[in-house]
């Protein structure tokens, strides 16, 4: 026997992630988290308009937008989401603040898989991580990412280069994706010419992952970003129904 109960309010059921979004005016291709086509699973978004660049990278806003992201944290999941994940990577700094707030998992930021990522490869090598801004990315959003943990890893900003600055930094509108792939592919080589110990990527910018193909194909690396932890954090909400146990 199978008993279905109803949802109480007017959204639907069977929505197992929510996703956090930051206001940015920029195009999102399949790949991008804001991108409802990028998962294989149904996903909902809320936005926060108050949240942008200067509000949520370049000056945070800590004690205004943290109370939005948790009103819009429990928004979601009055629709029903079983984990709560950020669409920007500097959202890290509200991962203690949401998860304490919230009744379900939360992944803030594609940054919390550092520690994770370090166990998987040598001590001898580090993490390479390109990210929005280098010199946005502070201590205090280290210090949350790491767990306080002494990991090993080097920053790399993007907002140097002209297609992603152009699209991603300024806001433009547009851009070629080819242009913005060569860009990152072009970043990370250098990253890893400078740093010949590194032992993964990991991309913070959660306009990256579509261009997570060709970085591990350029640099032989694997590579992480925020899809591989939402897949991870869907894993873990909704686990696979093997065979045998049907």
């Amino acid at each position: 026997m199978m008993r279905y109960v109803a949802n109480t309010g007017i959204h639907p059921a069977g929505i197992p992630i929510g996703v956090i979004m930051m206001n940015a005016k920029v195009p999102y291709p399949p790949g991008s988290p804001n991108n409802a086509r990028t998962f294989e699973y149904p996903v909902t978004h809320e936005t926060i308009a108050e949240a942008n660049y200067e509000s949520l990278i370049y000056a945070p806003a800590f004690d205004k937008l943290r109370d939005q992201f948790i009103e819009a944290g429990h928004r979601l999941v009055e629709r029903g989401v079983k984990a709560v994940v950020g669409s920007c990577g500097f959202m890290v700094l509200f991962q203690r603040e949401l998860a304490e707030a919230l009744p379900v998992p939360v992944y803030s930021s594609s940054l919390i898989q550092l520690p994770l990522i370090s166990q998987t490869i040598s001590p001898a090598k580090q993490v390479g991580i390109l990210t929005f801004s280098a010199e946005s990315l502070t201590s205090r959003h280290m210090e949350i990412a790491t767990a306080g943990l002494p990991l090993r890893y080097v920053i790399h900003g993007l907002s140097h280069r002209p297609a992603f600055r152009a699209a991603v930094a300024e806001e433009s509108g547009s851009f070629e994706f080819e242009e913005m792939e060569a860009d990152l592919v072009a970043e990370a080589l250098e990253m890893q010419k400078q740093n010949p110990d590194l032992g993964a990527i990991l991309l913070e910018c959660t306009d990256l992952p579509p261009y997570a193909p060709a970085i591990r194909k350029a640099t032989g690396l694997p590579v992480h970003d925020v899809m591989t932890l939402i897949d991870w954090a869907h894993r873990a909400a909704e686990p696979r129904v093997y065979p045998h146990m049907t």
